[in-house]
Order: structure tokens, then sequence, then C-alpha cells
């Protein structure tokens, strides 16, 4: 069963005071539409917040079956009968009727009167236009979105769009088109919906939902629709043929279904779209989203007629704040659309976007007769009384548009939270409602001369029980139609949390005090995405209340001990109190409860680890010390930690560790102990502690916790003192923690890097990039496996270290290590090539700062890991005309593969060191180099060159070494060059011819 709680969300009541007998009626707007029971006559009412008026009144031109307003376009439409024929019609400009004798005209779809009189005065009068139909008409719907109409008749849907007819330059008239028939075989709707391109329709048992869908032409798409449709046009044929077969002896019932999404495809049910009217730029297909079937239950005392669904609705729920009202004309953002349906005692709430699901269930307490549903409550009546139930709308709508919901920063009541009755009114003789904005209109009907039987009312009865005054006219029958007011929101809710204070006063854990602060949640959520909710004053006053309702509901899930508890920490934060304040709160509870509450231990951790709150008082922060060395002491080190502990008594503090320690020693605690020691001023004492343990395991104590290093708080990243005192003494062991911490995902790249530049800017330091920072850096790659990171750090160190040789600024601090130890440790950092240590041999005159610099950049260069082309912007910084900047570029120019430009280069500038590179670069693809580009430049320099230099003689004589063991003697011969010395190259000859009779021996 449903629980009912006994609130009261209905304010007051009036009656529309109707000249006959309403029959049936509609809303639009704030006008309510009232036909006769004659059928013949509609009067309009406006609607106002304490009032209901005549607006006007005019004849129809038949008795009046079914009724719809539409706000786009602010036209009526009715399904008419007279004459035993039935008509669909449509009544514009109807506001004219406020006139007496204005003119009525009537036209045809498609057809207007173009005489004088009417461009004169276009709006003057009331246009009637008949929409011809070859079938029956059964139920109408129109679309809140664009103003089309859906007319449901015997085999097909129907929908006419609705558009604006330019006659002339100052003339223009509503008119319709005939858009799209949907082909439903074996279909008679009941009742049909349509909204933003979704298209619900019932019959007795059965609801289907499919959606328009707009797809660009292809002839692939038509054929494959074609083929899908003829497919599914067999099933219904099956089924007729079945039926034919059946006895008269027998009824066959088919079971209960239940079809969401794509499975919906296979529900049996054939619609087949057919294009009319107009050229069409987009295919249409349907797509299936709901096929709900039910089976006659008869066991509970129903007739087939009272078996049959009602109150088929779709209900758009729009992204908070999308209006369009007041002259807005942004199209609303459409977040769900939701389908509601019911049978006598039972109701059902889909969700139609993905996912499609069944959002609610409601069970009635009695046979219900219509039912109708808003983003705030679900209305019912039955025979003698109006029941308003609760909806999950706004917890739907808020998932949806908040991608941070359900989070520690946010949450919401489930969508799958029970769903309860605030009221069940007494009502006698309910027949029909309909809703409009904040009013509901009932329409009562009683028997006043029945004797009570059958479930009438007689005159002595109906005075005892009814609360309100009747019309009763002289015999007969009484009716009245009522407006009923809903309470406001604020008023209702501040109900609701007094209810739930009484469950709260006899159990502080009671479920009903939380479900019920719940539903006040989610009531004042709706009225906050309520399109119409424009007044700045009014949206504070909600939002006053939200926040209030978060802290309640925060308080009760902080005294939970259940699996929800967690949800006082993001209830809590949505309310906007401060954490002191907070703490307070439930510090009056502990002491009453003798006990911390499960769900406030776990915001109090949570908010202490988010290191962007704010600082606690030395009191309160010495009251959570007390709190959790009683309650959890394991979590005191990483409390201790949090920024917003910073004035905390460091002497409690440390007394709380050691009573902690001595319990459970661990290195966590003892670096805890060292840091507050420190902020004691007492070193001895932080000596003491942090002896304790080798580097090794302390840097295991950082990467349990962090906050020993670094705090984030709200101004940024910021050191702890205990880092900056590791700075002077120990920074190996902060960049080798610092390092860790990275690698276990608890500090990001750039992190880091603001760690240590601020750090070193504290204590002095102004070096753009700080040596301790090159130093982590040359130390997380050296341990990084992470292919982005390394080439990021690659990128970081060259910039740094060809900064430094080309600036040549002094640096104040060592480096951690040498470019040897980097070598040996890291594959990223190559042995130096040979040829280099002869440009830039190991005593360069040059400082040894550089030289540990130069050499570490050489070693990457010589390594196999950089990208030379990602650091081509840098090298323009670096000039070549010193021995440390020619060796850079001629090393990139090498792994660039433009070994000739090197080749020159060095014979030019460093001759010394071209056969060393000729050895170790002039290999495989490269080797034809030795005599295309080696030889000849080495004998132009000779010939050049008056002294003859001995280097270059020596680089000759290697030259033709190599050459005369790779050629054969006759390409060796054309090699030579015309003007040189016989005697010179004879000896290399006949050593390649040596060569090549050995080669020819083998092969023999």
């Amino acid at each position: 069963m449903v629980h009912v709680y006994n609130c009261h969300p209905f304010a007051s009541q009036q009656i529309v005071p109707t000249e006959q007998e309403p029959g049936l009626f509609c809303c639009g707007g704030d006008v309510l539409f009232v036909v006769s029971a004659g059928g013949c006559k509609i009067e309009a009412f406006s609607l106002q917040e304490d009032s209901c008026t005549p607006f006007c009144r005019f004849s129809t031109m038949g008795n009046v079956l079914r009724i719809a307003h539409s706000e786009v376009g602010d036209y009526l439409v009715t399904i008419e009968e007279k004459s035993s024929s039935i008509y669909l019609r449509a009544y514009t400009n109807w506001r004219c009727q406020t006139a007496e004798k204005t003119r009525v005209g009537v036209r045809l779809l498609g057809h207007f009167v173009r005489n004088s009189s009417f461009r004169s005065s276009p709006k003057e009068q009331m246009e009637i236009i008949e929409i011809p139909l070859s079938e029956t008409p059964l139920c109408i719907s129109c679309c809140p979105h664009t103003g089309d109409l859906l007319v449901g008749c015997e085999k097909n849907l129907i929908i006419f769009k609705l558009k604006n007819e330019v006659l002339h330059e100052q003339l223009s008239a509503l008119d319709f088109e005939r858009f799209l028939i949907l082909h439903v075989p074996g279909w008679i709707p009941t009742a049909v919906c349509y909204c933003a391109g979704y298209i619900a329709v019932q019959i007795d048992l059965e609801v289907l939902v499919v959606k328009l869908e707009y797809v660009q032409k292809s002839s692939q798409d038509v054929s494959i629709m074609l083929s899908k449709d003829e497919r599914t046009d067999d099933k219904p044929d099956l089924k007729r043929q079945a039926s034919q077969n059946e006895t008269d002896d027998f009824c066959i019932f088919q079971k209960h279904q239940e079809m969401l999404g794509q499975a919906a495809v296979e529900c049996g049910v054939s619609v087949t779209p057919e294009k009319t009217g107009m050229d069409f730029d987009e295919d249409i297909k349907i797509q299936y989203i709901l096929y709900r079937r039910f089976a006659p239950d008869f066991f509970q005392g129903h007739t087939v007629e009272e078996t049959r669904l009602r109150s088929l609705s779709l209900l758009p729920i729009y992204r908070t704040g999308n209006s369009n009202h007041c002259g807005d004309a942004r199209p609303r953002e459409l977040l769900n659309m939701l389908c509601f349906f019911s049978l006598p005692n039972t109701g059902y709430l889909y969700s139609l976007k993905s996912p499609v699901e069944l959002i609610s269930n409601y069970q009635y307490p009695e046979k219900a007769l219509a039912a109708v549903l808003s983003t705030r409550f679900l209305y019912v009546i039955t025979s003698h009384d109006l029941q308003c139930f609760t909806v999950r709308c706004s917890a739907l709508a808020a998932r949806l548009e908040d991608p941070y919901m359900d989070t520690t920063m946010r949450t919401c009541p489930p969508t799958s939270l029970e769903v309860c009755a605030l009221r069940i009114q007494l009502f006698i003789g309910l027949q029909a409602l309909c809703l409009c904005k904040n009013h509901l209109i009932l329409l009562t009907k009683v028997d006043v001369d029945s004797d009570g039987r059958d479930g009438k009312v007689t005159r002595s009865t109906l005075s005892k029980k009814a609360s309100f005054k009747k019309k009763t006219p002289e015999g007969g029958h009484g009716w009245n139609l009522y407006i009923v007011d809903n309470i406001p929101v604020i008023q209702l809710y501040r109900e609701m949390i007094d209810y739930s204070k009484k469950y709260s006063a006899s159990n502080s854990q009671s479920q009903n005090c939380v479900h019920l602060l719940c539903e006040a949640h989610l009531l004042l959520r709706a009225a906050l995405m309520d399109p119409m909710l424009t007044k700045t004053d009014e949206r504070e006053e909600l939002m006053a209340a939200f926040r209030e309702s978060c802290i309640l509901l925060g308080d009760c899930y902080s005294r939970l001990d259940t699996r929800e508890s967690h949800l006082a920490l993001p209830y809590y934060k949505m309310s906007g109190w401060s954490m002191t304040d907070i703490i307070n709160r439930n510090l009056t509870f502990s002491q009453k409860a003798h006990t911390f509450g499960k769900g406030f231990m776990f915001y109090l951790k949570n908010s202490l680890c988010d290191e962007t709150g704010e600082e606690l008082s030395t009191d309160i922060a010495e009251q959570v010390l007390t709190i959790f060395s009683s309650a959890e002491p394991s979590q005191l080190p990483h409390i201790v930690c949090s920024p917003s502990m910073i004035n905390a008594n460091p002497a409690t503090t440390f007394m709380c560790l050691e009573r902690w320690e001595a319990i459970t020693p661990s290195v966590t605690v003892t670096l805890t102990k060292a840091a507050t020691a420190l902020k004691m001023k007492d070193l001895q004492l932080y000596k003491r502690q942090m002896d304790r343990h080798a580097e090794m395991l302390q840097v295991y104590g950082f990467i349990e916790e962090p906050k020993l290093l670094i705090h984030r708080t709200a101004e940024g990243i910021k050191p702890t003192a205990l880092a900056c005192h590791l700075r002077e003494t120990q920074d190996g062991l902060l960049v080798a923690a610092t390092v860790a911490l990275h690698e276990n995902g608890k500090m990001k790249l750039t992190e880091a890097d603001v760690f240590f530049k601020v750090m070193c800017k504290e204590t002095g330091h102004t070096e753009s990039e700080p040596q301790l920072l090159v130093d982590f850096w040359e130390a997380l790659l050296v341990a990084s496996a992470q292919e982005s990171i390394i080439q990021d750090l690659l990128f970081k160190l060259v910039s740094v270290y060809i900064h430094r040789i080309s600036v040549k600024e002094n640096l104040s601090i060592k480096p951690l290590k040498t470019a040897e130890d980097l070598i040996n440790s890291s594959t990223h950092y190559g042995l130096i090539f040979p040829w280099v240590t002869v440009i830039t041999p190991a005593h360069f005159n040059i400082a040894y700062e550089y030289q540990e610099d130069l050499q570490k950049l050489q070693a990457l260069l010589c390594g196999p890991s950089l990208e030379v082309s990602s650091i081509f912007p840098l090298l323009e910084h670096l000039s070549d005309k010193d021995n440390a900047g020619f060796s850079i570029h001629v090393l990139c120019a090498s792994k660039q593969g433009q070994c000739e430009h090197a080749i020159v280069r060095l014979l030019d500038t460093c001759p010394e060191a071209i056969m060393l590179y000729a050895n170790h670069e002039l290999h495989h693809d490269k080797q034809a180099l030795w005599w295309q580009k080696l030889l000849p430049e080495v004998c132009e320099r000779i010939k050049s060159s008056e002294d003859k230099s001995d280097i270059l003689l020596f680089s000759l004589k290697e030259t033709l070494s190599v050459i005369a063991m790779e050629l054969n003697p006759l390409d060796f011969l054309r090699l030579m060059p015309d003007d040189g010395m016989a005697a010179f190259f004879l000896p290399y000859l006949f050593e390649c011819s040596q060569k090549s009779l050995i080669t020819q021996g083998e092969c023999n």
C-alpha cells in the first residue's frame, strides 16, 4: 500500500459560474473552456489567482464530443456530432467573442475568404475551420511545441501541421495542412498524445509510444523502411486470421507484456508513415519507444469497461530556466519526455529518453476514474475523493541536467524513491478533472434524490460529508464545477518539515522522517525548474528553503548507520553551511546520543581531505581531534595534515598522535609527528622522529599521506613547512618522495612544477627553472614509463640545458645527479659519442655546471628517446660559434640524417673529429658518403691548404683505406684525382686489388 501523509496541498476552492450544466471542459493557458451538457455551447472563463470570471461564450456547429486547446496558435479543436455525422473543426480568433454579435466565418481547410471586409478587419471575427476526413475522428491531441494537430481515426493517425498563411502584407490567418498519415492496422485508438515528435496511442489494454525521426533522403533508406513495413504488416494479419478462427464460446486474452526501447520493434504493431501535402527534403522513420500490454484482471471486481486503460498523457521536462513565455522566442531545451497511463487500481510513469524505463508505479487505495500528471504531483480522482501523489520528475530532470549529480558534490533523492500520497481529500461525486497551471478543475455530479444505494448520495449524506455548498436544482441531479487552488510551495514545504519533525522527535533515525524530507526537497526542485518562475524574490525564497532542506537531509543522513549515510556529505555541501556550523550542529546531537553518526564521520573525513575547505579555529580544531581520537583514531595522521587543521594546537596534536602510535606504530604517524615537532619549533624532537626510519620507508609514508608535503588550497599549490625544511636539509628525499607521488597518481606533473617553483621562491631562489625542479625532472625521467610524460620531460630538460649553456647563468646549487650518474641509470641518456668528446673534451674551458649541463644535453642527443625535430625552435637560441654550441648543432644535424652537412661543418671547424665521426656515423645506407662526400672534401681542402695539414693527410689516408676495402679496383681508379701523385695512391690501389683477388678466390 502507498504511504499516506496528512499534508494539505490544496489551499482553497471556488465554483465556476457556469450558466448550464457542464459536460466537457479543458484548459488553455489561463483560460478554462466549458462545454455545456447539451454540447453546443462553449463558455470561456479567465482564471486568475483568486478569481474566475467569464471571458466569452460562443456556440458550436454540433454536439461537442472531444475538445482540446493549443497554446501555440491559441486555437480550439473539437470533434462534433451533428445529424449522426462526426466532424473535426478548429476555432481560431475565439477571443473576438468577448464582443457581442461579432461575426463568425466558416471555411474549409486551405480555403480563405478574400473579400474586402475580411481584409480590412482580419482579427474581428472568429473563424471555424472545417477539417475534412475520410475516416471518423475518435480522439485528438495538440503538440505544445509546434501547435500541430494529431487526430486518431479508426485505422490511421493523421498529423496536421499548423501554419500561418500570409494572405497579403497586413493579413495572415491560421490554417492547417495535412502533413503525415500513420497507418496502424488493427488499432482503434481510445486516446492519443502528441508532443515534440513523440506519439502515444492507447487502446483498451495496450499502449504504444513511437517517435518520428527525420533523416536525409536515401534510396537505400527508403527500401529498408519499406521492407521493414512489409514484414510488420504481416503480423496484424495473422492476428486477425487467428481471431476469425476463434469460436463464440471462448474469449482469449493475451498475457502481460512490456517492451522498452529497441525491443518494442517486436511488439507486432505496424506503424507505416505516408507523407502527404508537401515536398520533403527528409525521410521520416518510426522509432519504437515503448509497448505495454495488460491482461484484464476480473478478480479485482471490475467489469470489462472499468478495466480499460485511461488518462494517457505525455509530459515534457525542460532544462531549468528555459521558457518561451513572456515574449521569449528561444526554443526550450527538452531534457526528457514522460509518459503516464493508468488502470483502475494502478498508474504507470515511464521515462521515454535513453534509457526507457519505468520510473514509478502508483498503487491506488481504491478504483480511480481519471488522473492528471504535473511536474510536481499526480492527481487522481475516485467517485468520492481527490488524491494527491508525489512524482519523481524533478529527480529525473536533476540527473539529466547536472553531470555532477550523485557525486560527493551534489545529490538528489533517487527516482526509485517510493512514492506517497500527501493527501486524500473527500470530494463527493467526482466525474472528471483537468489541470491548469496552479489550478485543478473538478467536475462533480451527484443524484440528490437517490436513497444512497449503488454508490449514489442522498441529500442527508451530502449535507454531512460535503464541506462545501453545491448547487442543487429542484429535483434531478446536483452538479458543480470547482477550481481547487494548490497551496503555495513554500507553505506546503513548511508543513512537510513540521510533519517530519514529529517523526524525528520519536525516532531521530526514522525512515518516515527521511522520506518526507526527500519529498519536500523534490517539491522545491520541481518549483525551481518551473519555466514560469521569473520573479527574483520568489526564486530567492525557494533557494533559501532548498538550502534548508539540504541541511535537514544532511542532519538525517549524518546520524544514520546505513549504506545511505554517505549522502550526508553532498547534502551538507549543497546547504552552503560552513564546516564549523555543521560540526557544532552534530556536537549538540552527539551530546544527547553519546555517539557520532556514521554519516557525520564520513562528512568530516571528506571535508577535511578537501583541501580547499575553510580553516577551523583552534577550539573547533581541538574538538575535531577529540572526535577522531575517540571515534576513528586511525584517521588522525590524515586529519592532522589537512590545511583546515592549520590552527590546531601542535602540543595537543602531538599527544594524540603519540597515544595512537603506542597502539599502532607506522611510518606515516612518525612523519606526522615530525611535521608537528617542526611546527612546535623543536628541531631535536624533529630529528629524533626522522631518524627512526630509513629514507626509503619515509617515501612510502609520503605516498600514504601526500598532505605532509603539499597542500592544494583555494589559492593554489602550497608546500608545507616540512617540505620547505626538507628542501634545505634532505633535498634528495624530497625529490624521491615527489617522484613517488607522481608515479602513484597522487600528484600531477604540472602540480609538481608549481610545487617546486613556489617552494624555491619562498626560500629565496630566483632561477626561472630552479635546480631542484630540474633534479625532479631528471629523477622522474629515470623512473617514468609513460611515453607522453617522457617526451614532455625531455623537452623541459632540453629547454633548461640549452638556456643555461646559452645564457651562462651561475648556479647556486649543484645538481643531485651528474651526467655520468644519469647515463648509468637511464636509457634515455646515451653514451656520448667519441667524436663529440673531441669537440668538447672533459676539461673544456667552461664552468663546471655548464660542463654538466652540456654533457647531459649531449647524452640526451646521443640517446634513443629524444625527437630532435621537437627541439629545433630551441636551437635558435644556441649559438654555434663556440665548441659547445657547435657540438649540439652537429649532433642534431646527424640525428636528422644530414651527414653531408655535418661532414662539411666538421672539416671546416674541427677536422680532428672527422674520422671518428665517419667511423661512427657512415654505415649502412650512409657508407657511400665515404667516397661520394668525404674523399672529395678532404682532397679539396688538401689542395687549397698551403701547409698541407697533417690532420687532413691523416684523414685522407684513413679514408682511402676504408674505400679500398669496400670498392673494386676499377671503381677505386675512377675516384683517383687527376692531379694526384701516383706514388701516394698506389699502396691503396694495391690493397684494393689484393682484396678483390682474395674475394674472387673465395667465390671460385
